[in-house]
């Protein structure tokens, strides 16, 4: 299965320059981990942190997550000598490259050339690894559709609240609250379903930014149920305090992901010869159709990728 379709219910944000934690990352069931080369690193000490990140992904102790770097973004000096050394020395065990502030679809078609250029000189697998680009302003956001569809590497759409307030001139300083004055809804909204909109338009995911107040694990569960009731497919995470309410809240309710198989199994049943052949049925109180499948699908691809067993199987009815 290919990372664009692997579970990214929690996205752990962990320093590049801190062995210590990409070390105890390592065994954190956190389904993507992102070892970080930008804000989460000094100036002075880019260079460094990226033969720690080299060195990290080489070696062994990896669970199943998908590994990932995040590198500076193209107005810096860093980028390309970012993908150089990491791509170089563990493009093999590295399965995208998290691409920040990317404002058009120029940002995202060089890194994917420069990709290309490095695994051809490396003999790595041309293509493979994965582009996320992350959305911080309104530049970004306007773009949106013209990035998800810059380069067949793109796997996701991310957003970056904290500098996308700024970039907007938002009046908070909380990122991931409402700001002051407003009331009544939600002020992130538009933001989000556009980036959903784009993801889900163009077949790859959506991941909701960071909560910052990370003691604070109930309000970061409302703020992934916000998200996950939308649709969003996961949400960064700053602490591994946030990793199991993130893994709970983008994955279905078990009674939903039963009633969702249960639903497939029904419509596949009354569908067929045996069942009579009928476009809609009853399961239970419940008429189905092919609308029905659809979203139940949605539930159960989400249930199957997160390992859910269903604890409840369809019997044909007794028509008899």
């Amino acid at each position: 299965m290919s990372s664009v379709f692997r579970p990214r219910r929690s996205v752990l944000a962990v320093p590049g320059s801190s062995r210590k934690m990409i070390d105890k990352a390592k065994g954190l069931p956190a389904d993507e981990v992102f070892l970080d080369l930008e804000d989460a690193v000094a100036p002075s000490a880019k260079q460094e942190a990226r033969g720690t990140i080299a060195d990290a992904l080489a070696e062994d102790g990896w669970g199943h997550q998908i590994k990932v770097v995040r590198v500076n973004d193209w107005t810096t000096e860093w980028t390309h000598a970012d993908v150089a050394e990491v791509v170089g020395r563990a493009g093999a065990h590295l399965d995208a490259i998290l691409l920040p502030k990317v404002p058009d679809a120029s940002h995202v078609q060089a890194l994917d050339l420069l990709l290309t250029q490095i695994e051809k000189a490396n003999g790595l697998e041309v293509g493979r690894i994965g582009i996320e680009p992350q959305i911080e302003n309104a530049i970004g956001l306007t773009n949106i559709n013209a990035i998800a569809t810059a380069s067949p590497r793109v796997q996701t759409l991310v957003f970056g609240p904290a500098d996308f307030m700024a970039s907007i001139n938002m009046r908070t300083l909380v990122v991931g609250e409402q700001p002051d004055g407003y009331d009544r809804g939600d002020a992130y909204h538009h933001i989000l379903m556009t980036i959903l909109m784009a993801a889900r338009a163009h077949g790859i995911q959506a991941i909701d930014g960071p909560y910052l107040q990370i003691r604070d694990v109930e309000a970061f569960r409302r703020s992934a149920q916000r998200t996950a009731a939308l649709g969003f497919d996961g949400k960064w995470v700053l602490h591994p305090t946030q990793i199991d309410a993130a893994n709970e809240v983008f994955s279905p309710r078990q009674d939903d992901y039963d009633r969702a198989e249960l639903i497939l199994d029904a419509y596949e049943f009354h569908t067929s010869a045996d069942g009579g052949a009928r476009g809609a049925a009853m399961l239970g109180d419940e008429m189905i159709d092919e609308a029905s499948r659809k979203m139940a699908l949605v539930i159960s691809a989400k249930g199957r990728a997160a390992g859910m067993t269903r604890t409840s199987e369809f019997t044909p009815p007794d028509e008899g």
